[in-house]
């Protein structure tokens, strides 16, 4: 998948105008594009740092609307990460955070997790009720090899034993994203 400048640039606008009404308080912006790429039904994630420190990151594998309303969503939410509820984004904040979003490939179900490609594959662990998720950078930032990536999305993401990716009733699902920022 290759998503074009234009869309690119809509995207992240859609996410930045969002995160700048979440905390001003203005109204939400309207994602009115439903077409190409933004009218597809597409699982992303929006990041939000400043100077690199994380202050959110929400995303969604299963998308129950347009690509360009799912952006506001998630945006919204990630501006309101449960994780920084004590320490809010705060007006001042705005000009000086990077907003990253990342558009996924469908989800992949695997038999053989550990011939996943780090750096390039995201996972998605679903076992026994419970579920987690790693982008694709996380395994490369940590410097991770793939079962090191597996046991940390188990263990710190799902709630579950370290192991679990390996349990008979495990799912793993591979995926890609394409992302950009600003």
């Amino acid at each position: 998948m290759t998503i074009s400048t234009e869309d690119r640039a809509t995207l992240i606008s859609l996410a930045r105008k969002t995160v700048a009404a979440m905390v001003t308080g203005d109204p939400l912006p309207c994602s009115a594009v439903a077409e190409g790429l933004l009218g597809e039904t597409r699982g992303c994630f929006v990041t939000i740092t400043n100077r690199g420190r994380l202050r959110g990151c929400i995303g969604t594998f299963h998308p129950n609307a347009p690509l360009g309303q799912m952006i506001v969503e998630m945006a919204r939410s990630a501006s309101h990460d449960p994780r920084f509820l004590m320490d809010p984004i705060t007006p001042q904040e705005l000009p000086e955070l990077t907003i990253e979003v990342s558009v996924l490939s469908p989800l992949e179900k695997t038999d053989d997790p550990e011939n996943l490609t780090v750096g390039e594959h995201g996972i998605y662990v679903v076992c026994r009720g419970q579920a987690g998720c790693y982008l694709p950078e996380v395994a490369e930032d940590q410097h991770w090899d793939a079962v090191q990536f597996l046991n940390s999305c188990c263990q710190h993401k799902a709630g579950l034993p370290r192991d679990a990716w390996r349990f008979p009733d495990a799912e793993v699902f591979l995926f890609t994203t394409e992302k950009f920022d600003s």
